[in-house]
């Protein structure tokens, strides 16, 4: 899911995928991502003409490959469908993806436009993670479709009711209209073997890098012969049938502005934004407008392709004529090759597809995320389960409320640190970090290891003070000195906490001092004029002279 975006960010990313779909077998991953999101084969390959036009000509990355992606057409199929049915009306459902396509292009481009691109980093790595591994394994359902030709289909997208209809469809009661068809699993699960060998092989050979890029393309081909000298498609095989040719085609007149369903559309395209991993604003304005040209162009959501970008680098392309290159490549395909289509079996390009999932499963950061942060493997488990057993939106949702929901656990719990000597050193450090470091007697040096003192973790922080007081023994601490050099900011929460503390302090005959306050700080400090009610005399640069100016005054001595 998402978006490869500026080439920085991205080549990390981008080195780990796997080689899956190069230009010259665009068109047939076009059609099975057109296949995905129920919308007839030709618009998968209107998708990749002009977005990608628009992108290399306001775009900054050289290497990105823009076209329709697996997760982007399992969002929109998995959430327009539930408003309109793409079989019973699929030209009202046409439309919506259009409208949809065209609002997502709004929001990204007024998000560029109002710099507001960093909201896209609030969905965090490991929640992307558990994403698209759900989303991964929901798109494998999916294809079973087409695998096994299974004419009824449940329109849901969890596991449970996918399984539930192929099994449905596996029973031996059911009506002929409802049974699957066995040369559609036997043609399907042939050129899976294939094109997963050919993989294997490419990755252990070097020498065969071309095998993996050539296997699409090769499989379409002959298996579109086979069904074609053998008449496969009488017999059960379900084919691609008539794929119209020619140039995109104008769609601004099946764009909803009014209607019933205009405000859904709206918030479904900004729940697709929601998935993409956009860098920059150029990024998302360049993507934004090439959406917005593509919902008028017949075209549905486009974004960078994490294959065909790994394609692009290997290839060493260094500009983004390389989209201009697969936009001609596929205007070709429109205007001379969609009748060679049409004894294309669907289970072929189910299994294309299918051969790509893997490299969507990281195992291994998963694991990584595991040993690394709980909570942030929690967040990965949930919008993995939530993906995979409610819906997609509802695992993009869980993803966010995780991610949001450990930014807020963080913000009210504010980490304090007792900080000790280092001996024969000037340093105070924390003394659970450097056990040779040792407190001064008397002296409660503590420093605040949060960005922020504020309303969420004002009164937290207060109670967190008591406590540290009271373990260093009643009575026998006669100064605090609260180190603020990691604060950056305090507002009219934080500084009543503090008004609070100094209070608590001065009934117990506890000298209060602050060290090394930001600017923004002490500023606001002063304007509360707490400062004058501490004392500006305490108020020092380095917790050492305040240590040195409380023993000096025999505020440290013990009684």
């Amino acid at each position: 899911m998402g978006s490869v975006s500026s080439e920085g960010s991205s080549m990390r990313e981008v080195g780990q995928l796997h080689v899956e779909d190069p230009q010259h077998t665009t068109s047939q991953w076009s059609i099975g991502y057109a296949n995905l999101a129920k919308l007839d084969p030709q618009y998968g390959l209107y998708t990749s003409v002009v977005p990608p036009l628009i992108y290399a000509v306001m775009g900054s990355s050289r290497e990105i490959a823009i076209g329709p992606v697996a997760v982007v057409s399992l969002l929109l199929s998995s959430t327009i469908q539930k408003v309109i049915d793409p079989v019973s009306d699929p030209h009202a459902y046409r439309s919506l993806v259009f409208t949809v396509t065209f609002f997502a292009g709004i929001f990204q481009s007024a998000f560029a436009i109002f710099r507001l691109g960093f909201l896209v980093d609030f969905l965090s790595h490991s929640a992307l993670v558990g994403f698209m591994a759900g989303a991964a394994i929901i798109i494998g359902l999916q294809q079973l479709k087409g695998l096994l030709g299974i004419s009824h289909f449940t329109t849901h997208t969890d596991a449970i009711s996918v399984l539930k209809s192929v099994y449905k469809s596996l029973h031996l009661q059911v009506t002929s209209a409802e049974k699957w068809h066995p040369l559609n699993f036997v043609l399907g699960s042939s050129f899976l073997i294939f094109l997963l060998t050919s993989r294997f092989l490419g990755r252990r050979n070097r020498k065969l890098f071309w095998l993996p890029a050539i296997s699409p393309l090769a499989s379409v081909i002959v298996s579109t012969l086979i069904v074609y000298l053998t008449k496969a498609d009488k017999h059960g095989v379900t084919i691609i049938k008539h794929v119209k040719g020619g140039l995109n085609p104008t769609s601004l007149h099946e764009l909803q502005f009014q209607g019933e369903h205009e405000a859904i559309a709206v918030g479904r395209s900004f729940a697709s934004i929601k998935g993409y991993h956009l860098d920059g604003n150029k990024e998302m304005l360049a993507m934004g407008f090439m959406n917005i040209a593509g919902s008028l162009t017949s075209c549905y959501l486009a974004t960078g392709s994490f294959s065909r970008t790994a394609v692009n680098f290997s290839a060493g392309c260094q500009t983004a004529v390389s989209n201009i290159v697969m936009a001609v490549t596929v205007i070709l395909s429109l205007e001379l090759f969609t009748r060679l289509l049409y004894y294309t079996p669907v289970a072929i390009l189910a299994s294309i597809i299918l051969s790509a999932l893997p490299g969507l499963i990281d195992v291994g950061e998963i694991r990584y995320i595991w040993k690394v942060d709980k909570l942030d493997f929690l967040a990965c488990v949930g919008a993995f389960l939530g993906v995979l057993f409610v819906s997609v939106e509802i695992g993009l949702l869980v993803a966010v409320t995780i991610s949001f929901g450990k930014i807020v656990i963080q913000s009210i719990r504010p980490g304090i640190e007792i900080l000790g000597r280092v001996p024969r050193t000037e340093a105070f450090c924390d003394v659970s970090q450097y056990p040779m470091a040792t407190s001064t007697p008397g002296i409660l040096a503590i420093r605040i290891s949060s960005g922020s003192l504020c309303f969420a973790n004002a009164n937290f922080w207060v109670a967190k003070e008591d406590d540290k007081l009271q373990e260093t023994g009643k009575g026998r601490v006669q100064a605090v000195i609260l180190d603020m050099t990691n604060l950056m900011n305090v507002d009219t929460s934080g500084i009543l906490a503090l008004e609070e503390l100094h209070k608590r302090l001065i009934s117990r005959g506890v000298q209060f001092a602050m060290v090394n306050p930001r600017w923004v700080v002490i500023h606001k400090l002063k304007v509360a004029q707490l400062v004058d009610k501490i004392g500006k005399e305490w108020v020092f640069l380095t917790v050492t002279e305040a240590v040195d100016a409380c023993l000096s005054s025999k505020l440290g001595a013990t009684p």
